[in-house]
């Protein structure tokens, strides 16, 4: 296993139905710089996002118009500037739902040592709204705004285990269910069995499901009446041997916050 059990099973980027082309390239650009941290050329942007290098020209010229990206030198390198930051920072620190649910989230982390993660519903697959890592040197690893399955991720099953069978099984049969490891339960009598069984435990589990080495523990907490999932993730070995533990100090959290919080957002 890797330092980190980074996040795989990810929904690709750019494929729905509603994909703008432009601001797809726009969104990854910053992706690249952000796992190269280093000023980039022109035809280096060009290759990482797999476009011609006159639509990448056009590209980060509007960018550095737009006070985003600055040249470096004269070989033409570029880089953010601070301006994404700060409108993500105005934007981030002003998140009614994330600004109540934050220290919740940071404590379960502390208390489990492992990754926590919040996420809901976006259309057919489940968005982190935010990850919190464990401290711990191996790890599971993913990143807020991170897009995964319903049927193969611990937040995705537990959110499908509020609905009723009227509302499951049309998503069920519209959702791709590919195996994703060889844990993912891809036949849908399977998937509704592991849901009915969740939900009457209050809690629902993946085991290698979405990513080979990770088991993850995940239940609903209602927020003015938004169900949102909370999950902790880590190495399959660590989860194993404290699941009780993990959930337990997962139900706390869960309903603290729907004490708490409950018609405050």
């Amino acid at each position: 296993m890797s330092q980190q059990s980074k996040a795989t099973g990810s929904e690709p980027r750019g494929k729905g139905k509603f994909a703008v082309k432009s601001a797809v390239r726009t969104l990854t650009l910053f992706e690249v710089f952000a796992q190269h941290r280093t000023p980039l050329s022109l035809s280096e942007l060009a290759r990482a996002l797999d476009i011609p290098l006159s639509s990448c020209h056009g590209l980060v010229g509007t960018l550095q118009k737009e006070g985003y990206l600055y040249a470096i030198g004269e070989r033409r390198r570029y880089y953010p500037t601070r301006r994404l930051f700060d409108l993500a920072t105005a934007i981030t620190s002003n998140d009614p739902t994330l600004e109540l649910l934050l220290p919740h989230l940071e404590a379960l982390r502390d208390r489990c040592d492992e990754t926590v993660i919040l996420g809901t519903r976006q259309g057919l697959a489940v968005l982190y709204l935010n990850v919190i890592e464990g401290n711990q040197t191996i790890r599971y690893s993913a990143n807020t705004g991170d897009m995964k399955p319903l049927h193969s991720s611990a937040i995705g099953k537990a959110l499908l285990g509020e609905l009723e069978e009227s509302e499951l099984l049309p998503i069920l049969n519209k959702i791709e269910r590919p195996a994703i490891t060889p844990n993912t339960l891809t036949e849908p009598d399977t998937l509704v069995a592991d849901l009915e069984a969740g939900h009457r435990r209050g809690y629902f589990v993946t085991r290698g499901e979405n990513v080979a080495d990770v088991w993850a523990v995940a239940r609903v907490a209602h927020v003015a009446g938004e169900a949102l999932g909370v999950a902790i993730a880590g190495p399959a070995r660590r989860m194993e041997e404290n699941l009780a533990e993990c959930v337990s100090l997962l139900t706390d959290c869960c309903v603290t916050i729907e004490a708490g919080f409950q018609g405050e957002v």
